[in-house]
């Protein structure tokens, strides 16, 4: 009997250290799992997403930190010259757990630095930048990222000198500027409130031109100048006036009849099948939604002219008559009653059914299809921000991205879009602005506004 109690007790004695050993090597392989993870030596990743060289007034640089173990603690960003650091961009993060991502994953945003605030001199120094985790490693400070970057601080603006800036303008005219920079500039041309115009180079290294425009609608400019941004940021300035000339408000009259409807409506059901509702308000939503999404098209199309300029003298203007002019004010009727208001942005000219259109002027064909109200349509880009538009035709007898020479056939005049009959819409614009095509067929107004200033 002794000796069966006293195998039970080594057999209860046995076990009890089982039951410890096994509770120590679980404890263990806790405690290596947390320290596993409170003590990952993955670094965090820092990516710029853009070129750094120079730190100014105003630069936005655009940056991606990552840390897919710990997450992220912290991101700083500092100006480093002659041993002593000034802080431009510090974001740091509270600790959400222990065993889990303790800071984000990632971190996208764009740094806008001004290192005139920093109180650093112009010249060499070193952009440092440094990601953080939430690790344990390193001393319980966490893995740690840096980056030095060499960069030169330059917080002084280009000089901007005005040569020749237009001075009398009429809503939907056109102009240039030219002006001389001292220094490369990422970004110049003209501000005309909030519009602008892009620059191009003029003859020489520093010398540029600018070609303007007032929309239709333009009252008097508010802020008219030149700007130019160097690579730092920096914006340089400077100012000119422009007088601005009345134009005498020209009104039409339009009937829409339902003969009218009825031909047309068709054609564009083949091209928006959103078309809903009655023919009216099929018209309707043309002549405002679609007319809409024509002027975006256009636009977006006008964003990224040649820089090289194709056109010289003046703008062929296609024989015929007149039958409707630049920026027409237009009151739509129905059965005797307004339905709608539209404004005309071009130069309707009529002449034999099915006339040869020729290219005004050399240029690029950057377009060429249907477009809506304007029905089968070309675009010529004639560089440096000045295209032309030919709207209603029957054939478009080019193709996308050919170069055409002033008086070359590209098309034949039709009735396709939102004409009433055969003849061709021609529109003028300067990047994206509708202007006056008188003033681009005139030779005398081509000579005192462009040609002898350029060769002066």
């Amino acid at each position: 009997m002794t000796r069966k109690n006293r195998l039970r007790r080594r057999g209860k004695s046995h076990a009890g250290r089982n039951i410890l050993l096994t509770l120590l090597v679980l404890l263990i392989a806790g405690l290596g799992a947390a320290a596993f993870i409170l003590f990952e030596a993955e670094k965090p990743t820092v990516t710029i997403k853009k070129e750094v060289r120079f730190l100014g007034s105003h630069i936005e640089i655009p940056f991606i930190a990552e840390d897919q173990k710990s997450g992220l603690a912290s991101v700083v960003f500092a100006i480093e010259q002659n041993g002593q650091q000034k802080q431009l961009f510090n974001r740091t993060f509270q600790r959400k757990a222990w065993f889990g991502a303790a800071g984000p994953h990632g971190l996208a945003e764009t740094v806008e630095v001004d290192v005139r605030k920093t109180g650093v001199k112009d010249g060499k120094a070193t952009l440092v930048i440094t990601a953080r985790d939430f690790s344990l490693n390193g001393m319980f400070k966490g893995n740690e990222t840096i980056l030095r970057l060499p960069v030169t601080v330059d917080t002084r603006p280009p000089r901007v000198a005005i040569d020749h800036a237009q001075q009398y303008m009429r809503p939907g005219g056109s102009g240039i500027v030219t002006y001389t920079l001292s220094e490369p500039a990422v970004k110049h041309g003209v501000e005309i409130d909030k519009l602008f115009f892009p620059g191009y180079p003029l003859n020489g290294k520093n010398l540029f031109v600018a070609y303007i425009a007032l929309p239709w609608d333009s009252g008097k400019p508010e802020k008219t100048q030149v700007i130019a941004i160097d690579e730092a940021g920096n914006t340089g300035k400077a100012g000119f006036s422009i007088t601005l000339r009345k134009v005498p408000e020209k009104k039409d009259r339009i009937n829409v009849s339902e003969g009218f409807l009825k031909r047309k409506i068709p054609e564009f059901e083949e091209h928006y099948p959103e078309l809903t509702g009655s023919l009216l308000e099929k018209y309707l939503f043309i002549n405002n939604e679609i007319r809409r999404r024509n002027a975006q098209t256009i636009k977006k199309i006008c964003r990224k002219p040649s820089p090289e300029r194709f056109w010289h003298d003046r703008f062929i203007r296609m024989p015929g008559a007149g039958k409707a002019g630049f920026a027409d004010q237009r009151t739509y009727y129905y059965k005797g009653k307004v339905i709608d208001h539209q404004t005309h942005l071009g130069m309707d000219i009529a002449s034999t059914a099915r006339v040869a259109i020729k290219a005004a002027n050399s240029g690029k064909v950057v377009f060429a299809d249907y477009l809506g109200i304007y029905g089968n349509a070309i675009i010529l880009d004639h560089g440096q921000g000045i295209f032309s538009l030919y709207a209603h035709l029957s054939r478009i007898d080019t193709t996308l991205d050919t170069m055409v020479a002033k008086n070359d056939v590209i098309a034949r005049s039709g009735a396709t879009g939102m004409a009433g009959g055969d003849h061709l819409h021609f529109s003028m614009l300067i990047n994206g602005i509708f202007v006056t095509p008188k003033e681009w067929w005139d030779q005398h107004w081509i000579d005192v506004n462009i040609k002898n200033v350029i060769g002066k």
